[in-house]
Protein backbone atom coordinates (compact mmCIF):
# COMPACT_ATOMS: atom_id res chain seq x y z
CA UNK A 1 0.00 0.00 0.00
CA UNK A 2 2.44 2.44 0.56
CA UNK A 3 4.34 1.78 -2.65
CA UNK A 4 1.89 2.34 -4.59
CA UNK A 5 0.72 5.43 -2.65
CA UNK A 6 4.39 6.29 -2.79
CA UNK A 7 4.35 5.91 -6.76
CA UNK A 8 0.89 7.95 -7.16
CA UNK A 9 2.27 11.14 -4.99
CA UNK A 10 5.45 10.82 -7.37
CA UNK A 11 3.52 11.38 -10.29
CA UNK A 12 0.40 13.61 -9.12
CA UNK A 13 2.68 16.16 -7.27
CA UNK A 14 5.36 16.92 -9.83
CA UNK A 15 2.37 17.84 -12.01
CA UNK A 16 -0.01 19.81 -10.04
CA UNK A 17 3.76 21.65 -9.14
CA UNK A 18 4.65 22.52 -12.78
CA UNK A 19 1.27 23.21 -13.93
CA UNK A 20 1.18 26.41 -13.05
CA UNK A 21 -0.08 29.99 -14.29
CA UNK A 22 2.75 31.06 -16.47
CA UNK A 23 1.24 34.81 -16.38
CA UNK A 24 2.78 37.94 -14.76
CA UNK A 25 0.70 39.86 -12.39
CA UNK A 26 1.09 43.45 -13.54
CA UNK A 27 -0.41 46.58 -12.31
CA UNK A 28 -2.19 48.95 -15.36
CA UNK A 29 -1.03 52.12 -14.96
CA UNK A 30 -2.87 54.25 -17.45
CA UNK A 31 -3.32 53.80 -21.72
CA UNK A 32 -5.60 52.99 -24.33
CA UNK A 33 -6.95 49.93 -22.94
CA UNK A 34 -11.26 50.64 -22.92
CA UNK A 35 -12.92 50.48 -19.71
CA UNK A 36 -10.06 50.00 -17.58
CA UNK A 37 -9.32 52.10 -14.73
CA UNK A 38 -5.49 52.93 -13.42
CA UNK A 39 -4.30 50.14 -10.27
CA UNK A 40 -6.35 47.64 -11.84
CA UNK A 41 -4.16 44.30 -11.40
CA UNK A 42 -4.33 42.50 -14.95
CA UNK A 43 -2.36 39.43 -16.01
CA UNK A 44 0.11 39.40 -18.44
CA UNK A 45 0.47 36.52 -21.28
CA UNK A 46 3.83 36.85 -23.62
CA UNK A 47 3.15 34.21 -26.04
CA UNK A 48 5.04 32.75 -29.04
CA UNK A 49 3.22 35.12 -31.57
CA UNK A 50 1.28 37.33 -29.14
CA UNK A 51 0.67 39.36 -25.97
CA UNK A 52 -2.88 39.02 -24.07
CA UNK A 53 -4.05 41.21 -20.84
CA UNK A 54 -6.65 39.29 -19.04
CA UNK A 55 -8.33 40.31 -16.30
CA UNK A 56 -10.79 38.02 -14.12
CA UNK A 57 -10.32 35.18 -16.79
CA UNK A 58 -11.10 37.69 -19.66
CA UNK A 59 -8.95 38.92 -22.30
CA UNK A 60 -9.49 42.42 -22.24
CA UNK A 61 -6.13 43.28 -25.22
CA UNK A 62 -4.70 40.50 -27.45
CA UNK A 63 -1.69 42.32 -29.39
CA UNK A 64 0.14 40.18 -32.43
CA UNK A 65 3.90 41.01 -31.92
CA UNK A 66 4.19 42.14 -35.20
CA UNK A 67 1.76 45.48 -34.03
CA UNK A 68 4.31 45.99 -31.73
CA UNK A 69 5.94 49.64 -32.36
CA UNK A 70 7.92 50.32 -28.99
CA UNK A 71 8.72 49.11 -26.12
CA UNK A 72 10.30 51.35 -23.10
CA UNK A 73 10.74 50.64 -19.79
CA UNK A 74 11.73 53.31 -16.52
CA UNK A 75 11.66 53.70 -12.45
CA UNK A 76 10.02 55.87 -10.39
CA UNK A 77 12.17 56.44 -7.01
CA UNK A 78 10.63 58.33 -4.33
CA UNK A 79 11.80 58.50 -0.64
CA UNK A 80 9.72 56.64 2.21
CA UNK A 81 8.04 59.36 3.80
CA UNK A 82 4.72 58.58 4.72
CA UNK A 83 5.93 55.32 6.36
CA UNK A 84 8.70 56.78 8.20
CA UNK A 85 6.63 58.92 9.86
CA UNK A 86 4.03 56.50 11.57
CA UNK A 87 6.74 54.53 12.26
CA UNK A 88 8.81 57.44 13.64
CA UNK A 89 5.31 58.40 16.26
CA UNK A 90 6.55 55.23 18.06
CA UNK A 91 10.53 54.91 17.86
CA UNK A 92 12.30 58.04 16.43
CA UNK A 93 15.44 56.08 15.64
CA UNK A 94 13.72 53.73 13.06
CA UNK A 95 11.35 56.37 11.99
CA UNK A 96 14.70 58.25 10.95
CA UNK A 97 16.59 54.95 8.94
CA UNK A 98 13.50 54.46 6.81
CA UNK A 99 13.04 58.35 6.12
CA UNK A 100 16.61 57.90 4.66
CA UNK A 101 15.29 54.51 2.50
CA UNK A 102 13.95 54.69 -0.98
CA UNK A 103 11.30 52.57 -3.49
CA UNK A 104 11.64 51.89 -6.80
CA UNK A 105 8.49 51.07 -8.64
CA UNK A 106 9.40 49.62 -12.01
CA UNK A 107 7.34 50.34 -15.22
CA UNK A 108 7.23 48.71 -18.93
CA UNK A 109 5.50 51.00 -21.40
CA UNK A 110 4.08 49.48 -24.94
CA UNK A 111 2.80 51.00 -28.02
CA UNK A 112 1.26 49.89 -31.35
CA UNK A 113 -0.12 49.97 -34.75
CA UNK A 114 -2.54 47.05 -35.91
CA UNK A 115 -4.24 48.50 -38.90
CA UNK A 116 -6.28 51.13 -37.84
CA UNK A 117 -6.17 50.60 -34.36
CA UNK A 118 -3.44 52.40 -31.98
CA UNK A 119 -3.06 52.43 -28.23
CA UNK A 120 -0.37 52.19 -25.65
CA UNK A 121 -0.48 51.44 -22.28
CA UNK A 122 2.19 51.41 -18.89
CA UNK A 123 1.84 48.74 -16.58
CA UNK A 124 4.13 48.40 -13.01
CA UNK A 125 5.53 45.36 -12.82
CA UNK A 126 7.03 43.53 -9.74
CA UNK A 127 10.65 44.48 -9.53
CA UNK A 128 12.33 40.41 -9.83
CA UNK A 129 9.54 40.19 -12.93
CA UNK A 130 10.36 43.49 -14.66
CA UNK A 131 13.78 41.65 -16.90
CA UNK A 132 11.78 38.67 -17.37
CA UNK A 133 8.74 41.43 -19.08
CA UNK A 134 10.93 42.87 -20.82
CA UNK A 135 13.46 40.05 -22.41
CA UNK A 136 9.80 38.07 -23.30
CA UNK A 137 8.29 41.03 -24.81
CA UNK A 138 11.73 42.07 -26.63
CA UNK A 139 12.15 38.30 -28.02
CA UNK A 140 8.49 38.16 -29.67
CA UNK A 141 9.10 41.17 -31.26
CA UNK A 142 12.04 41.83 -32.21
CA UNK A 143 12.80 45.43 -30.73
CA UNK A 144 14.67 46.77 -28.22
CA UNK A 145 13.35 48.43 -25.14
CA UNK A 146 14.51 51.94 -24.77
CA UNK A 147 15.04 53.17 -20.83
CA UNK A 148 12.36 56.24 -20.68
CA UNK A 149 14.86 57.64 -18.02
CA UNK A 150 17.42 58.50 -20.91
CA UNK A 151 15.40 60.36 -23.54
CA UNK A 152 14.90 63.93 -23.34
CA UNK A 153 11.90 65.89 -24.16
CA UNK A 154 12.26 68.86 -26.24
CA UNK A 155 9.74 71.42 -26.17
Amino acid sequence: MKRILAVVLSTILPIVVFAGDNAYKVVYDGGSVPATKAGTDLKLYIESNQVRFVKDKKDLVTLPASSITEISYGQDVHRRIGTAVAVGVFTLGVGALIALSKSKKHFVGLTWADGDQKGGLAMQCDKSEYRGILAGLEGITGKKAVDSTTMTVKN
